[in-house]
């Protein structure tokens, strides 16, 4: 396990974690994108509660049960021209379902991914993505993937920068991959992102995922959408491809959807899921306590209208940070969708040469004063709070994240850390 620094959790609740020496830290990352309602919901921990008291376990690849049921058409209801759902009990598990059923619904045997890319790290998924070599290195051979490049405003593969990069990007495919390597009727699936997690909080242009709508339309693949970071309102909407106007054929789902508790789903279009009884399952998938969690979830984010909170203190964010940019120039780029914004550290803004040593620095700094942050890609901060937080969280953690980089850069003489301990 790779550990970004030594906070050892005791509790917590809310936004706030604590460590078991007491000190309290505001957290920017929530859990990885997990927690966007906050550590122990009220809502998340009474349906648990409940449903312990019942029964935790019902084996749903043998036996009907009705919390898996409830839960799949909530997920059919929220993402239109979605019919089917397969529960499982993570992101990767809920990728690899979707190559398991594009291989049998295309009866084709290549995918298409991204550079910059993670879709997880069990074999099938491992070999969709391509964020570090590390997570590659020596578990080969893979499945057969091609990557491609994705459309990145700030640092395009192919093409010019802005928007113009994703015109590139699509006829690298269409020219390319299409002409030198795969015919697009051996292909599957495209696996995407509608915003990279892992591989630096990247927002494509619009016109990026649409094009890789009507390729995929054009040649019989199916477009499959992996949300498990992105999803569950992070980006403001249920989906972050619902910004870009896109209608995948399968959508993949995890983090945020169990509200602390494992869960996955793979959810699709009617037609597609037509594999028979035993062509896939899981033991654990569906659990009924994870189920129960989700439900209260979905619930709960509807309720308190998370999506439009996420929309709202994204942007404060995100003009809190273009300020700081403007101020340092290590600050290459500020960039972002809702509540996933991503600040990316370079070494000067003229060659945009990667600088993960001031990243870590900035990321280590904060933690010592309280606030939890996480690194991606090659020199990026990640910023991904809990769609809860309120305006005063959200602007102390930003003062910290200002702070700490205006010293480091030495754009300001430092300020005392604060006290060792915390009051709870």
């Amino acid at each position: 396990m790779a550990r970004v620094y030594p906070l050892v959790i005791a509790s917590a609740h809310g936004v706030n974690i604590e460590d078991v020496d007491g000190n309290r830290f505001l957290d920017f990352n929530s859990g990885i994108a997990v927690m966007n309602l906050g550590y122990s919901h009220p809502s998340v921990v009474r349906a648990v509660k409940e449903q312990v008291r019942v029964l935790t376990h019902a084996a749903y690849l043998e036996f009907y049960s009705e919390l898996p049921v409830r839960l799949s058409e909530r997920l059919c209801k929220l993402i239109p021209g979605m019919g089917r759902t397969f529960l499982t009990n993570s992101g990767t598990e809920s990728i690899e379902a979707a190559m398991k059923l594009a291989r049998h619904y295309t009866k084709r045997k290549y995918f298409i991914s991204f550079y910059g890319s993670f879709h997880g790290r069990s074999l099938g998924a491992l070999s969709l993505t391509s964020s570090r070599v590390v997570q590659r290195q020596d578990f080969g051979p893979f499945l057969p993937v091609i990557h491609a490049p994705y459309a990145n405003p700030y640092r395009p593969l192919v093409g010019r920068e802005g928007d113009e990069c994703a015109e590139a990007a699509l006829s690298y495919l269409n020219e390319a991959v299409f002409r030198t390597e795969v015919s697009p009727s051996e292909v599957a699936a495209i696996f995407v992102e509608p915003v990279q997690g892992e591989g630096g909080y990247v927002v494509p242009p619009k016109g990026f995922l649409r094009g890789l709508r009507e390729i995929c339309t054009k040649n019989g693949i199916l477009y499959v959408d992996d949300e498990v970071q992105a999803g569950c309102f992070r980006t403001g909407k249920f989906l972050a491809t619902e910004h870009f106007g896109v209608e995948p054929d399968i959508v993949c789902l995890s983090k945020a959807l169990g509200g602390g508790l494992p869960i996955g789903a793979m959810v699709c279009k009617d037609e597609c899921m037509k594999w028979g009884p035993g062509s896939h399952s899981s033991t654990f998938g569906g659990n009924l306590l994870s189920c129960a969690a989700a439900v209260a979830t979905l619930d709960a984010m509807k309720k308190e209208d998370v999506g439009r909170r996420a929309l709202r203190s994204g942007a404060r964010i995100l003009d809190s940070l273009r300020r700081t940019r403007s101020e340092v120039e290590q600050v290459g780029d500020v960039r972002g969708l809702g509540m996933m914004i991503g600040l990316e550290l370079v070494r000067d803004r003229a060659s945009k040469r990667y600088d993960p040593e001031l990243r870590d620095r900035i990321v280590h700094e904060a933690f010592e004063r309280g606030l939890s942050l996480l690194p991606a890609g090659e020199s990026v901060v990640r910023i991904a709070p809990p769609l809860i937080m309120r305006d005063d969280d959200v602007d102390a953690g930003l003062d910290i994240l200002r702070d700490v980089v205006l010293e480091i850069t030495h754009a300001r003489r430092p300020r005392p850390r604060r006290p060792s301990t915390s009051a709870s």
